[in-house]
């Protein structure tokens, strides 16, 4: 989003609240209206309703140490319910435009690395302690003291690796690069399309998807990337209808054969606190909490930063209004995937989408919340939006995401390349963790070199040792034998 359009989002004079919802979540005065945050709760909803199919495909597919699976109906009903109460609370509280789900990344640790060493309600408890031990940084104030200890610069460079990110995911998701599976038998480890070319009518709605969606936003239509994803959502519809199309991916853009499913809550509440201790070693454990704890932290400061940025709702001291609301109900959401083996829900990248449709305030969730509690039972209606009809928005909103990038100082090396290391690490790795770790070990690093060590704050040394350990953990779990 340019910076005249943020000005003009937030007024030297804010207009009167029109009424007490107003008033309540600050929505004229943040400059924006009831209009443009429904479409910001329907943008967000459609970009990340993926889960809803992805999730239980992840978790549902692995085994635990007993060969045991968890079942993918209750799955989904578990996924949409955290999603919808985790959500509005993040909205009511928090009044922010930031939507929950259970994080992408962190569902793979638990069901590739930590359930085939115990049962799924102890790892699932793992996930439950995990959240609790966030809480406890939030209460504490170390969390929220972190992340006012990052220079603005790296901030910013956050911002845009999570735009580059968001981007990324949509092109892959989409089907416009897909990964080479045998990356040894050429120089490239991704590629156009599935063959190096374009090809079929599911990428097709994609690239419509994208040029409709930057022409909208370059005319500055109101309501550009919602227009979008549900105009392709039927053309996409249409296609399949005649062609039957077996290639779009997790969600086929088809009319199911009933509108209304039941929820099965049968997985809600199956954890078991300390399990994890009678399965495994002690060190094993705590480095699997560990894991748990750093990526979802880390997760969840980028996604703040980068979100609350892009709103262009930092204070003059480039700080995130209500921070400690914030962290605290995204630490009570890990806590809630746990307790409903839907894994550790956390803050979402995609609730960009719905900034850059013009959502600025916490109602925004309550649409996206409403839309995720409707999908406990019109989930066979609320899949049928192909990532290639979603998709467009990410591309879009990594751009939005990307102009934060005039606000490093590109040639002022010490925070220069440990804002390029920020940005770069994050697309290439797929990961928002990894890219703030490489960014914070650079930036302390050089700091060092330059022999400015003491103007780095002490916190950035503490976190930047952790991660260390964090990126060292593969030789840490074989020196300890835990590997």
């Amino acid at each position: 989003m340019s910076e005249p359009q943020k000005v003009a989002d937030r007024p030297g004079a804010a207009p009167p609240a029109a009424n007490s919802v107003d008033g309540f979540f600050k929505i004229s005065e943040r400059g924006s209206t009831f209009a443009r945050e429904v479409r910001g709760g329907f943008a967000t909803f459609f970009t990340m309703a993926y889960i809803l199919v992805l999730n239980p495909i992840i978790l549902g597919s692995a085994k635990d140490k007993f060969g045991h699976q968890l079942d993918s109906v209750q799955l989904v009903t578990a996924t949409a319910l955290v999603a919808a109460v985790m959500t509005i609370i993040m909205g009511v509280g928090g009044n922010l435009p930031l939507a929950l789900a259970a994080g992408l990344g962190l569902n793979a640790v638990v069901a590739f690395q930590i359930a085939p060493l115990m049962s799924w309600d102890d790892a699932m408890g793992l996930v439950v302690l995990e959240g609790l031990l966030i809480c406890v940084l939030v209460v504490t104030g170390l969390r929220e003291a972190i992340m006012h200890a990052i220079p603005g610069p790296l901030k910013a460079a956050i911002g845009v690796g999570i735009g580059l990110f968001i981007a990324f995911i949509g092109f892959v998701d989409a089907g416009f690069v897909t990964r080479i599976p045998d990356v040894a038998s050429t120089t490239v480890p991704v590629q156009l399309g599935g063959t190096g070319t374009l090809s079929g009518w599911p990428i097709l709605v994609f690239c419509l998807g994208v040029l409709l969606t930057i022409g909208l936003i370059a005319r500055k239509v109101k309501g550009a990337i919602l227009i979008s994803i549900v105009t392709m959502t039927f053309v996409a519809l249409i296609i399949n209808s005649v062609a039957d199309i077996k290639s779009w991916g997790l969600t086929t853009p088809a009319w199911p054969d009933k509108i209304a499913a039941t929820p099965d809550f049968g997985l809600i509440g199956d954890f078991s606190l300390f399990g994890a201790f009678g399965e495994t070693t002690v060190i094993t454990v705590v480095l699997l909490i560990f894991t748990l704890i750093l990526s979802d932290f880390f997760d969840t400061m980028g996604t703040v930063v980068g979100i609350t940025a892009e709103a262009g709702l930092l204070d003059e001291e480039g700080k995130v209004p209500n921070l400690g609301r914030v962290l605290l109900i995204d630490g009570a959401a890990a806590v809630a995937g746990g307790a409903s083996s839907s894994s550790s829900a956390t803050s979402y990248i995609e609730s960009a989408a719905g900034v850059g449709e013009g959502a600025r305030t916490g109602f925004a969730n309550l649409i996206t919340g409403g839309l995720f509690a409707g999908a406990l039972f019109l989930t066979p209606i609320l899949t049928i939006v192909p990532m290639q009809a979603a998709a467009p928005a990410l591309v879009a909103v990594g751009f939005l995401m990307m102009t934060q990038v005039k606000h490093i100082d590109w040639d002022k090396y010490e925070i220069a390349i440990p804002a390029f290391l920020t940005i770069a690490v994050m697309p290439f790795t797929y990961s928002i963790t990894n890219g703030i770790g490489a960014g914070f070990l650079a930036y302390v690093l050089i700091k060092t070199v330059l022999g400015k060590a003491k103007e780095v704050h002490w916190l950035l040394w503490g976190t930047s040792a952790l991660f260390l350990i964090y990126f060292a953990i593969d030789p840490i779990q074989q020196l300890f034998g835990t590997k």
